[in-house]
C-alpha cells in the first residue's frame, strides 16, 4: 500500500522480508575488536544545563538526535528523545547528558520524521504547551494529541519565522513509518534553522543523496548535525542511514563549517560496534586532512557556544 509520500521515499524500499534476512540470515563477519569497541560509550558530562540556561548562544548534545540549541534568545529542541527505551524494545546506554527537568522550558521543538527514536510521544507529552512544534507534513495531529495546540506543518523548503529564527524544513532521503498500514503516510526531513548568530542544519535520518548539495547550494551552514551510527549491515541499512564516511562527504557537500555528531552512542539500533561511528568519523578525517576543530565529536551534555 503506497502513502501520501511514496513517491519522495528512498529507494530501494526495506520491507518485512528484508528484516527477516537480516536478523535471521547470516551475519556480516566482525572485526576482530568488535568486543572492546562494542564497550564504548560517550561520557555524560556536567555543563549543559547551566549554559543552557545562561541565554548564550550554546548547542548542547543531549543524546542519540537530540539537541538543545539555544539559538537568537530561544531555546530549541530537535528530535527530543528523554525516555529509559524506544518504546520498551531498545534500552537506553546513556543517560541524557540534560535531565529533562533541568533543561529550560523550549521555545520551538522540532521533529524530523515519525520513527520512534525521533518522535518520542512520551517526552513530547512532557514539553512546554507554549511552545512552538514544528513537523513535517502529516504529523500535526499527532502532536495536536499530546495537548499541544501551537503546531506547524511545513513542505520541504517551506519555512516558518518565531522571532529572530526562520525554520525550513529540507529534504532527507529516508520514509517514515509508525504501523504498518501508514508507511510514508507522513513526511520526513531535516531542518536549516537561520538566527542571529548563524545557520545550523539538523538532517534528522537520512542516506547519502544529492540533497546535501541541494541545501549547501541555498543556505551557509556554519554548524551541520549529521548522523554518524545506524549504518551496519551496509546492503540493508544504506538506502536510509548514512555511515560515518558518507555522513563526512555529506558535510563536504553542504560546505558547512562544523561537523556536530549524533546519533551515536545511544541506542543500539544496528549491528555496527556502540564505539565504531566516532572511531571511523576521526580516521577519514584525518586522511582528508581536515582542520579537527571542526569535527565536533560531544560528550552528552558537553556545550559549545555557536559563535
Amino acid at each position: 500500500m503506497s502513502g501520501r509520500f511514496q513517491e519522495r521515499a528512498t529507494n530501494p524500499t526495506r520491507g518485512p522480508g528484508d528484516i527477516l534476512k537480516w536478523k535471521l540470515g547470516k551475519k556480516e563477519p566482525r572485526r576482530e575488536d568488535w568486543k572492546d569497541m562494542d564497550a564504548v560509550r560517550p561520557a555524560v558530562v556536567d555543563g549543559g544545563a547551566v549554559a543552557l540556561a545562561s541565554g548564550d548562544p550554546v548547542a548542547v548534545w543531549i543524546g542519540h538526535a537530540t539537541w538543545a540549541l539555544r539559538l537568537g534568545g530561544k531555546l530549541v529542541l530537535v528530535d527530543p528523545i528523554w525516555s529509559k527505551s524506544i518504546s520498551g524494545v531498545a534500552p537506553r546506554l546513556v543517560a541524557p547528558g540534560v535531565p529533562l527537568d533541568q533543561t529550560p522550558a523550549a521555545d520551538i521543538v522540532l521533529v524530523t520524521h515519525d520513527h520512534r527514536d525521533h518522535m518520542d510521544l512520551p517526552t513530547l507529552g512532557k514539553l512546554s504547551p507554549e511552545a512552538t512544534y514544528i513537523v513535517p507534513l502529516g504529523n500535526g495531529p499527532r502532536i495536536a494529541k499530546l495537548g499541544h495546540a501551537r503546531i506547524v506543518e511545513l513542505d520541504w523548503w517551506k519555512s516558518h519565522i518565531v522571532g529572530d529564527l526562520e525554520i525550513t524544513l529540507v529534504p532527507a532521503r529516508h520514509w517514515s513509518m509508525r504501523m504498518p498500514w501508514n508507511r510514508n503516510d507522513t513526511l520526513w526531513g531535516g531542518y536549516v534553522i537561520e538566527g542571529p548568530e548563524g545557520v545550523a542544519y539538523h538532517s534528522g535520518d537520512t542516506a547519502y543523496g544529492e540533497h546535501f548539495a541541494e541545501i549547501g547550494a541555498r543556505f551557509s551552514i556554519d554548524w551541520a548535525m549529521l548522523p554518524t551510527g545506524g549504518y551496519a549491515p551496509r546492503w540493508f541499512m544504506e538506502p536510509q542511514h548514512v555511515d560515518p564516511v558518507e555522513a563526512a562527504r555529506g558535510f563536504e557537500a553542504l560546505g558547512a563549517k562544523n561537523f556536530l555528531a549524533m546519533h551515536w552512542g545511544t541506542y543500539r539500533l544496528t549491528d555496527e560496534a556502540i564505539g565504531e561511528p566516532p572511531e571511523r568519523l576521526r580516521a577519514y578525517w584525518g586522511e582528508r586532512g581536515w582542520d579537527a576543530s571542526r569535527l565536533w565529536i560531544l560528550d552528552a551534555g558537553e556545550a559549545r557556544p555557536l559563535r
